[in-house]
């Protein structure tokens, strides 16, 4: 198996090569106001039994990246996957901002929302971003903290991105490109280092919004403003700033990084253990930054442990 190698759409099959229960879990609709929202409703799936843990999916995913995980994860936990404003069954609101700090803050409302606040979480890229920029705020957020692979570094391709989108009809070529033809885009777009794990029902889930008009409207926003390079550099400056403060990061940290990834720079892994020595590092191998869709069986002993769970019990 050669890693990252996609195959071709028209081959993929209907359902995924190996089955999961993210369809038998609990979905609640969650209302919350956040400045820069409004109200809306919070779509989140529940699952286990125990503790409550949080998980925050990241950019043109949802909940539904968690799939292989709710299994042994919720043999320890009773796992609450919320799905970000304009993915997965959470709608944004017309008008919505998608800043960084607005997207944290419906984080952390939609998690006091369901009675959870100061949980143990894991966010994976863009949220795992999210969620560190949210622990910042806000210490009681989070008891332990997971981050799966995120960017939060500065780096030419999103100052390049940032220009581009600000180029008049750009947004409407992106739009054009990616709702054309949503689950072919998904389909190129996520990058897995084994790629037999896609199927045309993860292209369906991941290409439901961008298939809608508010769904690319979110899209949109993620890439030209989560993850803005203003807001980024920012977020690298606080980190420094509490080092050498000799601050520690507000909670127990762990970062989980792949060696090889085409999607977020693998290094950002060691600038992020650079910037919270704090924190620990685990570096996977045969992993990508979806290490929890391909590379299980190396994802949760580190996790596990991490969030003091017995690894034994499956």
């Amino acid at each position: 198996m050669k890693p990252f190698r996609r195959g071709k759409f028209e081959e993929l099959p209907d359902a995924p090569r190996v089955a999961h229960p993210y369809f038998q879990t609990r979905g609640e609709s969650v209302p919350v106001v956040v400045p820069g929202l409004g109200k809306l409703d919070a779509h989140v799936r529940v699952f286990g039994e125990g503790p409550p843990l949080y998980l925050v999916h990241g950019l043109m995913t949802s909940s539904y990246s968690w799939r292989y995980v709710l299994a042994p994860l919720g043999k320890h936990f009773t796992l609450y996957a919320v799905d970000l404003p304009g993915n997965g069954r959470t709608e944004a609101p017309p008008g919505a901002s998608f800043h960084p700090d607005v997207l944290a803050a419906f984080i952390g409302e939609v998690q006091r929302a369901l009675g959870i606040h100061g949980c143990k979480t894991i966010g994976n890229s863009m949220g795992g971003y999210l969620c560190m920029r949210l622990a910042l705020h806000d210490p009681s957020v989070f008891s332990r903290l997971v981050n799966v692979h995120s960017p939060g570094v500065p780096e030419a391709r999103l100052l390049a991105l940032g220009a581009a989108l600000t180029v008049p009809g750009s947004g409407r070529l992106l739009s054009w490109m990616v709702g054309r033809d949503p689950q072919r885009w998904v389909h190129r777009n996520v990058h897995y280092y084994d790629e037999s794990l896609k199927s045309l029902e993860e292209a369906r889930e991941y290409a439901a919004p961008l298939s809608t008009k508010s769904g690319l409207r979110a899209f949109r926003g993620h890439l030209r403003e989560t993850m803005a390079i203003g807001p980024v550099r920012q977020f690298q400056r606080e980190l420094r700033a509490r080092r050498d403060r000799g601050e520690p990061f507000p909670m127990p940290l762990l970062l989980l990084y792949a060696e090889k990834d085409p999607m977020v720079p693998p290094r950002f892994g060691d600038v992020m253990a650079a910037a919270i020595p704090d924190a620990k590092l685990v570096k996977l191998r045969e992993a990508s930054h979806f290490a929890h869709v391909d590379a299980v069986s190396r994802f949760l002993p580190p996790v596990l442990e991490f969030l003091g769970a017995d690894p034994l019990i499956g």
